[in-house]
């Protein structure tokens, strides 16, 4: 053992102390990664604390009648290669003190007792105010209870019960699979308003299910079970059960059956609910039913099942490593880095056991820190586009929690922490000089700038052909693919209809001239009336007429006849207004881009800004664009179908919108001029996505312009 290990400039206040454990103290043992390690249970509190055995060769030889210091010494005399160092045992001892494991031979130790009990609960209360959104309270206590029903309820724990729940899974499973249209089209209103009294009904049943499944399994294997009560699951009331007792238990498969039973238990009900679902007709059975089945399966394997937060998928997954206390460790692990390869701490002791185990708590350190992070900052976003003011609040709370506190608790620890008393300006330096490093490289240094936005080539003269009359197709008159010159026939419809009614009113027309003349000579008063009618006579032949003349459809203008499926037209009855296809001119094109407002502004943030259009099924092929003009106003129909979800673009558009145009949000439409089109072939409607190349600048600029435009745009600030 290096002497740097060995020696702690804090030894001199915990040598000559005469420590040790509490009577009460229960001691088991557990097998992780092959290595034998020794749980310490709190009776009192029914907590528990892990060491590794030759901490814990250290800690059972604490007497009343020895100090600390000697000890140590004899753990040095008889494992010289395995006693913990000095800084090791100054940290157990205040783990332990902490955790109400050790007694002092002193009259007052009962009073202390009590205060270590008092601040260990205020600090409970301080972690729970600063984790607001899932504070927990206690309300009573259902081990008894649990005792007595375990005799009936624990014959479900068993192969045999494996056996039916597999069962059960199975036949649930195939009901879903045979009523999978009916499910799809319920789950689309699984948030709608009606809904989620039925929604929080069916998670509240299915939760306290779950959390009974914890208890029963934990009770099963010998645990005890002494709170339940009420978690504010992001403001939400929800049932909770402490099963933490499984902690002590000596079986890893035990250990892991307690943290997996919930999710066992859920997926049971949720493979009856969907029997019993299938077999109910719509009313509020049938919808509590659904909402149980949607709470059991998909937020159980979404939500319960993931390791990143610490939930049931955790602790499956620390017993799965065998590496215990996986969080804490892991941020021990990256502590530990910092402070010996950045502050320069030789003294310190190894989280990891090994390499691997490194590995395993370094990835999961960092990858639990991230998806936390993004996973409160996207729960925030969501409560406060729900209800603004408490949003607000919650953003405050956890800024302070995140950042203020931490930032105290660092500048404190520079300060005055005993392990940097040897590298305390080695440290200060390097916090400094990382904090100056983010600033000059975020706030400084300008990085390459753009943004893309989807949009359609359009040819610049393009018109649609649409049946301005009813009929049958009778002739295409132009093949489609040609070519074809202004006011060239296309279509030729047939409305024998409208001959008849022409030929009609041509009748009533004369018919009427006839009545007037004859008026004219002997009824005066009938003149006015008949002069009229004859007037609407006359409008209704011109547009019979006009109609007629549509029946033969023209170009507008020259270009290119395009329709397809322009073959299988013919002996089809045309409704007035029908689209029949295009007639593109291909001799220029332009890119029509869709463009959000916080975007379209920084265009002009040059004077020629430059972009380049990519397309799919083109890789590597580039074409430039420019001399950009935005159309004025917002606008929410967009030039394509092919833009929108429905037609497999990825602007997000309005569902019950049958066309497919109807846009979500406001865009404006940016519409530039292709420079030159390199090997990109332009053809009219087709879709790609634009590239604005902008100024280089910094990157925290650009990432408090997009959170003041977001919350403009979001809550009008």
């Amino acid at each position: 053992m290096e002497r740097s290990r060995t020696f702690s400039e804090s030894w001199h206040r915990v040598a000559s102390q005469k420590i040790f454990l509490r009577p009460g103290v229960e001691v088991q043992r557990q097998q992780f990664r092959g290595e034998r390690w020794i749980v310490l249970r709190n009776v009192l509190s029914n907590q528990f604390f892990r060491l590794r055995p030759e901490a814990y060769e250290f800690v059972a030889r604490l007497q009343a009648d020895k100090t600390v210091e000697e000890v140590w010494q004899e753990c040095l005399e008889r494992f010289p290669d395995e006693a913990p160092g000095q800084e090791a045992v100054v940290q157990l001892l205040a783990q332990l003190y902490h955790a109400n494991l050790l007694q002092y031979q002193l009259a007052a130790d009962a009073e202390q007792l009590f205060q270590r009990q008092r601040k260990r609960q205020q600090a409970e209360m301080g972690m729970r105010w600063l984790n607001i959104m899932f504070m927990r309270f206690p309300l009573l206590d259902p081990d008894r209870f649990l005792v007595r029903t375990l005799p009936w309820v624990g014959r479900l724990i068993s192969p045999a019960g494996f056996v039916l729940w597999l069962a059960a899974i199975i036949w649930g499973g195939k009901v879903a699979i045979d009523n999978s249209t009916e499910l799809m089209r319920q789950s689309e209103g699984i948030l709608a308003p009606g809904n989620l009294i039925w929604l929080y009904l069916g998670m509240v049943i299915v939760k306290t299910i779950h959390e009974f499944g914890h208890a029963y399994f934990c009770r099963k294997f010998g645990g005890e079970v002494h709170t339940m009560g009420v978690m504010l699951m992001i403001f939400t009331p929800m049932p909770f059960v402490d099963a933490s007792s499984s902690s002590g238990f000596r079986e890893r498969k035990h250990r892991m059956l307690v943290g997996a039973a919930g999710m066992i238990v859920e997926l049971f009900v949720a493979a009856l609910a969907t029997v019993l679902w299938a077999k109910t007709a719509p009313g509020v059975l049938h919808s509590v039913l659904f909402n149980m089945m949607f709470v059991a399966s998909v937020s159980t394997l979404l939500f319960n099942l993931n390791p990143l937060m610490r939930f049931d998928g955790y602790y499956i997954f620390s017993d799965w490593l065998e590496i215990p206390n996986l969080n804490q460790r892991a941020t021990g692990i990256l502590k530990y880095w910092i402070e010996r390869h950045g502050f320069g701490v030789k003294n310190d002791r190894n989280p990891a056991r090994s390499r691997s185990e490194a590995g395993w708590l370094g990835t999961y350190g960092v990858t639990a820190l991230v998806y936390r992070t993004v996973i409160f900052a996207g729960i925030i976003w969501f409560i406060a586009d729900q209800w603004l003011l408490l949003g607000l609040l919650m953003a405050v709370a956890c800024l302070i929690t995140w950042l203020v506190v931490p930032a105290v608790k660092l500048v404190q620890y520079l300060a005055s922490n005993p392990k940097l008393e040897r590298t305390r300006s080695r440290a200060i330096a390097v916090v400094a000089g990382t904090v100056a490093a983010l600033l000059i490289l975020l706030g400084v240094i300008p990085f390459p700038h753009h943004f893309r936005a989807s949009g359609v080539i359009q040819a610049k003269e393009w018109s649609q052909v649409i049946a301005e009359a009813g009929g049958e197709v009778a002739e295409l008159l132009a093949k489609p693919g040609q070519t074809v010159r202004a006011g060239q026939p296309l279509v030729l419809l047939a409305n024998p209809e409208l001959a008849l009614e022409l030929a009609g009113a041509k009748a009533q027309k004369e018919e009427v001239e006839s009545r007037l003349r004859a008026a004219m000579q002997r009824d005066s008063a009938s003149v006015k009336p008949l002069e009229k009618r004859l007037e609407s006579s006359v409008k209704l032949i011109q547009r019979l007429e006009k109609e007629r003349e549509n029946l033969v459809i023209r170009a507008r203008h020259a270009g290119v006849w395009i329709a397809p499926g322009g073959e299988q037209m013919q002996q089809r009855w045309l409704k007035r207004g029908t689209p029949l296809g295009l007639v593109v001119n291909p001799a220029g094109f332009e890119f029509s881009a869709t463009v959000l407002q916080e975007d379209v502004n920084r265009i002009f943030q040059r004077e020629f800004p430059q972009a380049e259009v990519r397309l799919p099924g083109e890789a590597g092929k580039l074409a430039s664009i420019t001399q950009f003009r935005v159309v004025p106003g917002e606008q929410q129909t967009l030039p394509s179908p092919a833009l929108g979800w429905a037609g497999g673009g990825d602007v997000a558009v309005n569902l019950k919108d049958q066309s497919g145009q109807k846009a979500v949000e406001p865009f404006f439409s940016v519409v530039g001029q292709f420079q030159s089109s390199g090997e990109v072939t332009l053809l009219h409607g087709r879709t790609g996505k634009v590239r604005f190349e902008l100024p280089s600048e910094p990157l925290l600029p650009r990432w408090f312009r997009r959170l003041g435009q977001m919350l403009q745009k979001r809550f009008q600030f």
